[in-house]
């Protein structure tokens, strides 16, 4: 590929810092002031704010942890140097901005029983047993699994669970977080019975009889929360640590953490007040009350440098596509009679969204069926008189659209805050859900893109794995890891490769009002980038995904350097 600038239309009207760019590419001999080390020796790009690719040779890094410079290959660097790195020749990238994300989910997941790459029910019960095997508590709580992936063609049931663990309360929610799996030892526990009914945006599956069959959907899962242990404050740190420490391997040096609650925000300010919290957090609280409770009237300032802010609240309009609870307009192609779950009535979901919107808080709306994102959208059209200034609506997942809505997206500057890998998870199920008709708007990025959306990617962990470089190749080939399908999955919705960059890297800080510190490498921004082992604007797409991060740097400093043994 050439070094030719490449538009890529991600992000619009925000302003050009173009001849800023420029005048410190070309004026290499004039004093940096605020020089403090160099990074030098590097294959360097970066896109700059209107998408084009910027290479350069070396990054002179300020006192204050910020770029001062890029510098093409063989300009001179400032005379005085407190330290230079020279990366060898080495590829060097921004950081990488995952924008959806759970912090917490994936700290936990990392900590406890762990489904996800299970591939049948029976392997899952196998390491459920081992788990069972190593801990005495009463219950046994875990996630990942997923029936899709099993072939089992049904919802998992107590009853597979129920001859194997006796005496034990097992617990475990689906690989999407939208439905629960759990064993009669666990509904007796949470007082569950054949007469307990279904919260409003929940479902209980049934056995033929009537009775629980262990599937909770959505809100219903809420059922057991008095029952199920609590994890203590040193859980809860571990595990964030153990996030923290995931993310910024995978070359992630800043994340939108989309549900925060209460808990979780006093943690990161715990992490923060003790100089643990070393990625930066976009906050989007756990609802409407959580926001006002931690943030009060709008959203925080950016704290620790720019490492934490709630400045959105999370909303929910349906479920998930996996477990039948994305409300969709017609129903289920392999569940005739059922439409999903809707989580608000519109009137509701105005309520919540203008209530938001008053404290200047980002709204952000999951979505995943057509009728779910219509919904949402038209909200937003609704308020877009009343807020008209820039309120960057969000929608999460915009997984299943009406080609009909396309263009309500970019009349209102909403940004389409999608997940490329779930594409690839997802491709045959929802086939299967929908049928061959209903996929026009299914995972429609190019058309997203075309209709004046702003595009921000991200990876919806723990879901799916948070690399980021899985998400990018699937962005503009529509293919699995084993290259599948052949010309990739309605290849008409692929992006560029530029394009792809972009949605995790400035098309994702710009989702979180944070272009002007970080998403990518300008004179004024925050220096956070990674060392990676090749060039990814060469590489095949296999050769992406196997992108190994040899150093994540955030704010100048460098925070994880992979070990040779890995």
């Amino acid at each position: 590929m050439s070094d030719s600038p490449g538009r890529i239309g991600v992000r619009n009207g925000i302003g050009r810092l173009v001849g800023a760019l420029a005048l410190a590419l070309t004026a290499v001999t004039a004093p940096h002031a605020a020089a403090q080390g160099l990074v030098d020796n590097v294959n360097g790009m970066t896109l700059d704010e209107d998408g084009r690719v910027v290479r350069f040779g070396a990054m002179v890094v300020g006192d204050d942890g910020r770029v001062v410079a890029l510098l093409r290959r063989g300009e001179r660097p400032p005379r005085e140097l407190r330290w230079r790195a020279d990366m060898e020749g080495r590829t060097l990238l921004p950081g990488m901005v995952d924008g959806h994300g759970h912090v917490m989910g994936l700290g936990f997941q990392l900590r406890t029983l762990d489904l996800s790459e299970t591939d049948s029910l029976e392997e899952a019960i196998a390491l459920i047993r081992q788990g069972t095997d190593e801990n005495t508590a009463t219950w046994i709580v875990g996630r990942g699994w997923n029936q899709e992936r099993w072939g089992l063609g049904r919802f998992p049931t107590a009853a597979d669970l129920d001859a194997a663990f006796p005496g034990k309360a097992i617990y475990l929610e689906r690989v999407d977080g939208h439905a629960a799996w759990a064993n009669s030892k666990a509904m007796e526990l949470a007082g569950i019975t054949a007469e307990t009914e279904a919260p409003a945006g929940g479902r209980i599956e049934t056995n033929d009889d009537g009775t629980p069959s262990g599937i909770f959907v959505d809100a219903a899962q809420a059922l057991f929360d008095d029952a199920l242990p609590q994890p203590t404050p040193r859980e809860r740190n571990a595990a964030f640590l153990a996030a923290q420490d995931a993310l910024i391997a995978d070359g992630i040096t800043a994340t939108a953490d989309m549900g925060t609650s209460v808990d979780d925000w006093l943690l990161y300010r715990r992490m923060g007040d003790v100089g643990l919290l070393r990625m930066r957090i976009m906050s989007y609280a756990a609802g409407i009350d959580t926001a006002l409770r931690v943030a009060g009237q709008g959203p925080t300032e950016w704290l620790y440098r720019d490492r934490l802010r709630m400045g959105g609240v999370k909303l929910y309009a349906d479920g998930a596509l996996g477990s039948r609870g994305a409300w969709l307009k017609a129903d289920y192609a392999d569940a005739p009679g059922e439409r999903g779950l809707r989580f608000l009535s519109d009137d509701q979901l105005l309520n919540l969204m203008t209530r938001g919107a008053m404290d200047r808080f980002q709204i952000a709306v999951h979505a995943i069926g057509d009728a779910a994102n219509q919904q949402a959208v038209d909200a937003v059209e609704e308020l877009s008189d009343t807020f008209g200034d820039d309120r960057r609506w969000r929608i999460e997942h915009a997984q299943i659209v009406d080609p009909a809505d396309f263009a309500k997206f970019g009349r209102h500057g909403i940004i389409a805050s999608m997940q490329p890998v779930h594409q690839t998870s997802d491709m045959h199920m929802a086939e299967a859900r929908l049928g061959e008709a209903r996929l026009v708007g299914a995972y429609a990025w190019r058309s997203m893109l075309e209709a004046g959306a702003v595009l921000a990617f991200g990876s919806d962990y723990p879901v799916e794995s948070p690399d980021p470089f899985a998400g990018w190749a699937v962005g503009f080939t529509r293919q699995d890891a084993d290259l599948q399908p052949f010309g990739g999955w309605r290849p008409e919705e692929a992006v560029t490769r530029e394009q792809a960059w972009a949605g995790f890297t400035t098309g994702a800080a710009y989702a979180g009002y944070a272009e002007d510190r970080f998403g990518r490498l300008a004179p004024g921004l925050w220096a956070d980038f990674i060392i990676v082992d090749r060039d990814p604007l060469l590489a095949s797409p296999t050769q992406l995904r196997g992108t190994e991060v040899l150093e994540t740097w955030i704010a100048g400093e460098r925070v994880y350097q992979r070990d040779a043994a890995e």
